[in-house]
Protein backbone atom coordinates (compact mmCIF):
# COMPACT_ATOMS: atom_id res chain seq x y z
CA UNK A 1 0.00 0.00 0.00
CA UNK A 2 1.28 3.38 -0.83
CA UNK A 3 2.27 5.88 1.83
CA UNK A 4 -1.11 8.34 2.43
CA UNK A 5 0.33 11.00 4.41
CA UNK A 6 2.11 11.12 7.15
CA UNK A 7 1.75 11.73 11.20
CA UNK A 8 4.23 13.17 13.97
CA UNK A 9 4.35 11.72 17.37
CA UNK A 10 5.74 12.85 20.23
CA UNK A 11 6.18 9.88 23.57
CA UNK A 12 7.65 10.31 26.44
CA UNK A 13 10.19 7.82 27.39
CA UNK A 14 13.01 7.20 30.04
CA UNK A 15 16.23 8.65 27.36
CA UNK A 16 13.84 11.93 26.55
CA UNK A 17 11.62 13.00 25.03
CA UNK A 18 10.93 10.90 21.52
CA UNK A 19 9.26 12.17 17.85
CA UNK A 20 8.51 9.64 16.07
CA UNK A 21 7.28 10.13 11.85
CA UNK A 22 4.73 7.48 11.14
CA UNK A 23 3.67 6.86 7.59
CA UNK A 24 0.39 5.94 7.15
CA UNK A 25 -0.59 3.63 4.57
CA UNK A 26 -4.19 3.53 3.05
CA UNK A 27 -4.99 0.85 0.22
CA UNK A 28 -6.75 2.64 -3.05
CA UNK A 29 -8.73 -0.38 -4.40
CA UNK A 30 -12.01 0.04 -4.43
CA UNK A 31 -13.08 -3.44 -4.54
CA UNK A 32 -10.67 -4.62 -0.74
CA UNK A 33 -12.85 -5.37 2.29
CA UNK A 34 -9.50 -2.25 3.64
CA UNK A 35 -10.17 0.21 1.50
CA UNK A 36 -9.46 3.85 2.32
CA UNK A 37 -8.28 2.11 6.00
CA UNK A 38 -5.59 3.98 7.68
CA UNK A 39 -2.67 1.91 8.45
CA UNK A 40 -0.16 2.45 10.60
CA UNK A 41 3.04 0.70 10.74
CA UNK A 42 3.36 -2.33 12.97
CA UNK A 43 6.89 -0.74 14.52
CA UNK A 44 5.14 1.88 16.00
CA UNK A 45 3.61 -0.47 18.44
CA UNK A 46 7.50 -1.51 20.21
CA UNK A 47 7.38 2.34 21.38
CA UNK A 48 4.35 3.01 22.92
CA UNK A 49 0.65 1.72 23.32
CA UNK A 50 -2.05 3.44 20.76
CA UNK A 51 -2.74 7.03 21.67
CA UNK A 52 -0.45 7.17 24.52
CA UNK A 53 2.07 9.92 25.00
CA UNK A 54 4.18 7.55 27.06
CA UNK A 55 6.63 4.85 25.95
CA UNK A 56 6.80 1.33 27.56
CA UNK A 57 10.02 1.45 28.78
CA UNK A 58 8.43 4.33 31.09
CA UNK A 59 5.90 2.16 31.75
CA UNK A 60 7.86 -1.09 32.62
CA UNK A 61 10.31 1.39 34.69
CA UNK A 62 7.29 2.61 36.67
CA UNK A 63 5.87 -0.86 37.40
CA UNK A 64 9.43 -2.22 38.50
CA UNK A 65 9.91 0.59 40.78
CA UNK A 66 6.75 -0.10 42.47
CA UNK A 67 6.53 -3.31 42.53
CA UNK A 68 10.57 -4.49 43.09
CA UNK A 69 11.70 -1.46 44.74
CA UNK A 70 8.64 -0.97 46.54
CA UNK A 71 8.65 2.54 46.21
CA UNK A 72 5.74 4.72 46.44
CA UNK A 73 3.98 6.79 43.97
CA UNK A 74 5.47 10.11 45.25
CA UNK A 75 8.46 8.45 45.43
CA UNK A 76 8.60 7.66 41.75
CA UNK A 77 7.14 11.12 40.50
CA UNK A 78 10.15 12.86 42.41
CA UNK A 79 12.43 10.44 40.60
CA UNK A 80 10.90 11.11 37.03
CA UNK A 81 10.76 14.56 37.81
CA UNK A 82 14.94 14.50 38.39
CA UNK A 83 14.88 12.88 35.03
CA UNK A 84 13.21 16.22 33.45
CA UNK A 85 10.30 13.89 32.64
CA UNK A 86 7.07 16.19 32.91
CA UNK A 87 4.43 14.05 34.12
CA UNK A 88 2.29 14.45 36.74
CA UNK A 89 1.69 12.22 39.67
CA UNK A 90 -1.58 11.23 38.26
CA UNK A 91 -0.16 10.44 35.49
CA UNK A 92 2.18 7.97 36.96
CA UNK A 93 -1.01 6.49 38.59
CA UNK A 94 -2.53 6.10 35.26
CA UNK A 95 0.72 4.21 34.12
CA UNK A 96 1.15 1.90 36.72
CA UNK A 97 -2.68 0.62 35.96
CA UNK A 98 -1.68 0.18 32.32
CA UNK A 99 1.41 -1.80 33.79
CA UNK A 100 -0.69 -4.03 35.38
CA UNK A 101 -2.98 -4.31 32.31
CA UNK A 102 0.03 -5.37 30.25
CA UNK A 103 1.09 -8.14 33.12
CA UNK A 104 -2.02 -9.28 33.08
CA UNK A 105 -2.41 -9.77 29.23
CA UNK A 106 0.96 -11.53 28.82
CA UNK A 107 -0.22 -13.55 31.29
CA UNK A 108 -2.94 -14.77 29.38
CA UNK A 109 -1.19 -15.67 26.70
CA UNK A 110 1.24 -17.92 28.99
CA UNK A 111 -1.24 -20.11 30.22
CA UNK A 112 -1.79 -22.30 26.94
CA UNK A 113 2.04 -23.35 26.76
CA UNK A 114 1.08 -25.47 30.45
CA UNK A 115 -0.56 -28.58 28.49
CA UNK A 116 2.96 -30.07 27.85
CA UNK A 117 3.61 -30.15 31.47
CA UNK A 118 0.81 -31.86 32.42
CA UNK A 119 0.32 -30.38 35.93
CA UNK A 120 0.61 -27.14 38.00
CA UNK A 121 2.20 -26.39 41.12
CA UNK A 122 1.41 -23.56 42.47
CA UNK A 123 2.90 -20.49 44.36
CA UNK A 124 1.27 -17.65 46.18
CA UNK A 125 2.48 -14.37 47.18
CA UNK A 126 1.85 -10.93 47.83
CA UNK A 127 4.00 -7.94 47.47
CA UNK A 128 2.62 -4.73 49.36
CA UNK A 129 5.15 -1.78 48.58
CA UNK A 130 3.42 0.41 51.19
CA UNK A 131 1.90 -0.41 54.42
CA UNK A 132 -1.86 0.60 54.03
CA UNK A 133 -1.76 0.21 50.32
CA UNK A 134 -3.06 -1.78 47.65
CA UNK A 135 -1.16 -5.53 47.73
CA UNK A 136 -0.38 -7.26 44.38
CA UNK A 137 -1.18 -11.11 45.06
CA UNK A 138 0.94 -12.87 42.12
CA UNK A 139 -0.05 -16.89 41.33
CA UNK A 140 2.96 -18.38 39.87
CA UNK A 141 3.28 -21.55 38.42
CA UNK A 142 6.95 -22.85 40.28
CA UNK A 143 7.75 -25.88 36.95
CA UNK A 144 7.76 -23.44 34.07
CA UNK A 145 8.02 -19.82 36.00
CA UNK A 146 4.79 -18.86 34.32
CA UNK A 147 2.67 -16.18 36.16
CA UNK A 148 -0.90 -17.40 36.27
CA UNK A 149 -2.69 -14.46 37.51
CA UNK A 150 -1.57 -10.82 39.08
CA UNK A 151 -3.59 -8.67 40.74
CA UNK A 152 -4.12 -5.27 43.18
CA UNK A 153 -6.77 -6.12 46.05
CA UNK A 154 -7.20 -3.79 49.56
CA UNK A 155 -7.74 -6.92 51.04
CA UNK A 156 -6.03 -10.13 51.74
CA UNK A 157 -9.15 -11.62 53.48
CA UNK A 158 -9.82 -15.00 52.80
CA UNK A 159 -13.09 -14.41 50.11
CA UNK A 160 -10.71 -12.29 48.39
CA UNK A 161 -8.00 -15.31 48.01
CA UNK A 162 -10.37 -17.91 47.27
CA UNK A 163 -11.66 -16.22 44.58
CA UNK A 164 -8.51 -15.77 42.93
CA UNK A 165 -7.08 -18.82 43.29
CA UNK A 166 -10.45 -20.12 42.20
CA UNK A 167 -10.26 -17.56 39.17
CA UNK A 168 -6.90 -19.67 38.19
CA UNK A 169 -8.40 -23.14 38.81
CA UNK A 170 -10.67 -22.65 36.27
CA UNK A 171 -8.53 -21.06 33.76
CA UNK A 172 -5.98 -24.01 33.66
CA UNK A 173 -6.19 -26.68 31.41
CA UNK A 174 -4.50 -29.01 33.91
CA UNK A 175 -5.05 -29.94 37.92
CA UNK A 176 -2.92 -28.42 40.68
CA UNK A 177 -1.26 -30.79 41.80
CA UNK A 178 0.36 -28.80 45.11
CA UNK A 179 0.73 -25.65 46.68
CA UNK A 180 3.54 -23.38 48.30
CA UNK A 181 2.97 -20.29 50.23
CA UNK A 182 4.51 -18.57 52.80
CA UNK A 183 1.67 -19.56 55.43
CA UNK A 184 -0.55 -16.28 56.26
CA UNK A 185 -3.24 -17.43 58.14
CA UNK A 186 -5.83 -15.86 55.54
CA UNK A 187 -4.47 -18.05 53.23
CA UNK A 188 -4.39 -21.57 54.59
CA UNK A 189 -7.82 -21.64 54.65
CA UNK A 190 -8.57 -20.26 51.27
CA UNK A 191 -6.52 -23.09 50.36
CA UNK A 192 -8.05 -26.00 51.71
CA UNK A 193 -11.06 -24.19 50.88
CA UNK A 194 -10.63 -23.82 46.95
CA UNK A 195 -8.27 -26.61 46.56
CA UNK A 196 -9.61 -29.67 49.01
CA UNK A 197 -7.56 -32.61 49.38
CA UNK A 198 -4.24 -30.53 47.65
CA UNK A 199 -1.11 -30.75 49.50
CA UNK A 200 0.30 -27.52 50.44
CA UNK A 201 3.30 -26.78 52.08
CA UNK A 202 5.30 -23.92 53.75
CA UNK A 203 8.02 -21.65 51.13
CA UNK A 204 11.13 -23.61 51.93
CA UNK A 205 13.02 -20.25 52.23
CA UNK A 206 10.46 -19.68 54.85
CA UNK A 207 11.51 -22.70 56.65
CA UNK A 208 15.47 -21.39 56.34
CA UNK A 209 14.36 -18.38 57.25
CA UNK A 210 12.91 -18.99 60.45
CA UNK A 211 15.93 -21.91 61.04
CA UNK A 212 18.88 -19.18 60.47
CA UNK A 213 17.16 -16.58 62.29
CA UNK A 214 19.87 -16.81 65.51
CA UNK A 215 22.22 -17.32 63.59
CA UNK A 216 21.11 -14.54 60.94
CA UNK A 217 20.95 -12.09 64.53
CA UNK A 218 24.19 -13.01 65.72
CA UNK A 219 25.27 -12.35 62.35
CA UNK A 220 23.69 -8.92 62.18
CA UNK A 221 25.60 -8.04 65.22
CA UNK A 222 28.95 -8.77 64.45
CA UNK A 223 27.95 -6.34 60.94
CA UNK A 224 27.41 -3.48 63.52
CA UNK A 225 30.45 -3.75 65.26
CA UNK A 226 32.37 -4.06 62.28
CA UNK A 227 31.01 -1.01 60.68
CA UNK A 228 31.81 1.00 64.06
CA UNK A 229 35.81 0.01 62.80
CA UNK A 230 35.23 1.47 59.70
CA UNK A 231 34.80 4.74 59.67
CA UNK A 232 36.56 8.12 58.33
CA UNK A 233 36.12 7.78 54.67
CA UNK A 234 34.81 11.33 53.91
CA UNK A 235 37.12 13.25 55.49
CA UNK A 236 39.70 11.08 53.13
CA UNK A 237 38.07 11.77 50.15
CA UNK A 238 37.51 15.64 51.47
CA UNK A 239 41.23 16.00 51.95
CA UNK A 240 41.68 14.40 48.15
CA UNK A 241 39.74 17.39 46.72
CA UNK A 242 40.78 19.26 43.67
CA UNK A 243 43.77 15.90 42.99
CA UNK A 244 43.44 13.77 39.73
CA UNK A 245 46.60 12.30 40.10
CA UNK A 246 46.93 8.56 40.08
CA UNK A 247 47.75 8.32 43.82
CA UNK A 248 44.63 10.26 44.68
CA UNK A 249 42.38 8.25 42.14
CA UNK A 250 43.79 5.15 43.64
CA UNK A 251 42.50 6.58 47.40
CA UNK A 252 39.30 6.91 45.64
CA UNK A 253 38.49 3.82 44.41
CA UNK A 254 39.38 2.45 48.21
CA UNK A 255 37.30 4.53 49.56
CA UNK A 256 34.47 3.53 47.02
CA UNK A 257 35.18 -0.44 47.78
CA UNK A 258 34.48 0.10 51.40
CA UNK A 259 31.27 2.55 51.02
CA UNK A 260 29.63 -0.26 48.75
CA UNK A 261 31.26 -2.85 51.63
CA UNK A 262 29.34 -1.13 53.99
CA UNK A 263 26.16 -0.88 52.23
CA UNK A 264 25.83 -4.60 50.25
CA UNK A 265 23.53 -6.28 52.91
CA UNK A 266 23.38 -9.49 51.20
CA UNK A 267 20.60 -11.96 50.92
CA UNK A 268 20.25 -13.35 54.38
CA UNK A 269 20.02 -16.12 55.11
CA UNK A 270 21.65 -17.42 51.76
CA UNK A 271 24.28 -15.00 52.30
CA UNK A 272 25.54 -13.67 55.62
CA UNK A 273 25.80 -10.01 54.97
CA UNK A 274 28.57 -9.79 58.38
CA UNK A 275 30.75 -12.63 56.69
CA UNK A 276 30.36 -11.32 53.29
CA UNK A 277 31.67 -7.58 54.86
CA UNK A 278 34.25 -9.37 57.06
CA UNK A 279 35.59 -10.73 53.66
CA UNK A 280 35.32 -7.94 51.67
CA UNK A 281 36.84 -6.03 54.50
CA UNK A 282 39.71 -8.24 54.32
CA UNK A 283 40.59 -8.09 50.89
CA UNK A 284 40.43 -4.71 50.86
CA UNK A 285 42.87 -4.20 53.72
CA UNK A 286 45.04 -7.25 52.45
CA UNK A 287 45.14 -4.90 49.01
CA UNK A 288 46.31 -1.98 51.20
CA UNK A 289 49.15 -3.76 52.83
CA UNK A 290 50.53 -5.01 49.16
CA UNK A 291 50.14 -0.91 48.42
CA UNK A 292 51.89 -0.14 51.56
CA UNK A 293 54.71 -2.61 50.81
CA UNK A 294 55.68 -1.52 47.94
CA UNK A 295 55.15 1.90 48.69
CA UNK A 296 57.99 1.63 51.41
CA UNK A 297 60.45 -0.48 48.91
CA UNK A 298 60.23 2.37 46.58
CA UNK A 299 60.98 4.91 49.85
CA UNK A 300 57.26 6.46 49.39
CA UNK A 301 54.73 6.54 52.36
CA UNK A 302 50.88 6.29 52.46
CA UNK A 303 50.68 7.26 55.91
CA UNK A 304 48.54 9.92 55.87
CA UNK A 305 45.26 7.49 54.23
CA UNK A 306 46.66 4.61 56.69
CA UNK A 307 42.99 4.88 58.92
Amino acid sequence: MPIAYHNQRRIFTLKGLLELKVPVRRCRNTKCAAFHTPVRPFEEGSFALPKSESGLDLIAWIGHCRYTRHQSLIQIHQQLRERDIAISERSVCNLLHRYEELLALKVSHSVAGLRSQGRVILAIDGLQPDKGQEVLWVLRDCLSGTILLARSLLSGAQDDLSELIREVKEALPVPIVGVITDGQNSLRPAVHATLPGVPHQLCQFHYLREAARPVYEADRQAKKELKKRVRGIRPIEHSLAGREDEEAQAIRGYCLAVRAALTDDGQPPLEAPGLRLQERLKAISDSLSQVAQKATEKGGSLDNYSG
